[in-house]
């Protein structure tokens, strides 16, 4: 079955960019939304490099929903699968989905020393819980030197427009947002915008980030 499969790989085998792209914390990396993000940034050339945090992993091989791994755990975890891709098609990206990105964010960095990640990428980032807007997880976000995009709704309650124009981001991070957008970028009925509309949109906006920023700009 998909769910068991520690990794997913999408695109060509000569690609524009290779992006190591991770789950948030309540679905793996066959859900829907990660299944059309790979699918369009493949249609356009990328490679995408899906992969299962642990906990998704044990979820998937015991039936039963697991909670998250601490975080040292996520990280580790995701730096394994850097190095494993470092060592496939050029330029290496990283990002992920809600937890996913955070966690890309996190090691992105180091990341860009270590194995010379062009950028990253975080679809719909968690600035903070929703309606606990005083905990706010930006603190590493204003000292960011590697280019990273964040795409978000414009009503996520991880952090919506109102919110995040008013934080002290570092100069290296770009928020773009998706119209009437929630946290995986469902619009409302009355925008009429379709899901399918603002993925696309976001699949077209990575597609020229990445373009005009990330291969413009030399790794730390």
């Amino acid at each position: 079955m998909t769910a068991t499969i520690q990794r997913l790989v999408d695109g060509p085998s000569d690609p524009k960019a290779t992006l190591v792209l991770a789950h948030g914390a309540g679905a793996g990396m066959d859900s829907p939304f990660m299944a059309a993000i790979a699918g369009g940034l493949a249609d356009r050339g990328w490679r995408v490099v899906r992969f299962n945090f642990p906990y998704m992993v044990r979820s998937a091989l015991t039936g039963k929903q697991a909670a998250p791994d601490r975080l040292p755990t996520l990280v580790v975890a995701f730096q394994d699968e850097i190095q494993a891709a470092a060592q496939e098609q050029p330029p290496l990206l990283i990002g992920g989905k809600s937890m996913g990105g955070r966690i890309a964010s996190l090691v992105l960095d180091q990341a860009a020393i270590d194995h010379q990640v062009r950028g990253c990428i975080c679809l719909g980032y968690p600035f903070h819980p929703p309606g606990q807007p005083q905990k706010l997880r930006t603190e590493h976000l204003r000292e960011l030197r590697t280019p990273c995009l964040i795409l978000q709704g414009e009503r996520d309650s991880f952090g919506r427009r109102e919110e995040v124009d008013g934080y002290d981001l570092s100069s290296a991070l770009e928020v773009q947002w998706l119209p009437s957008g929630d946290h995986s970028f469902k619009p409302t009925k009355a925008s009429g915008l379709t899901l399918e509309d603002n993925l696309a949109s976001a699949v077209e906006r990575m597609d020229r980030w990445f373009d005009q920023e990330a291969l413009a700009t030399s790794t730390v």
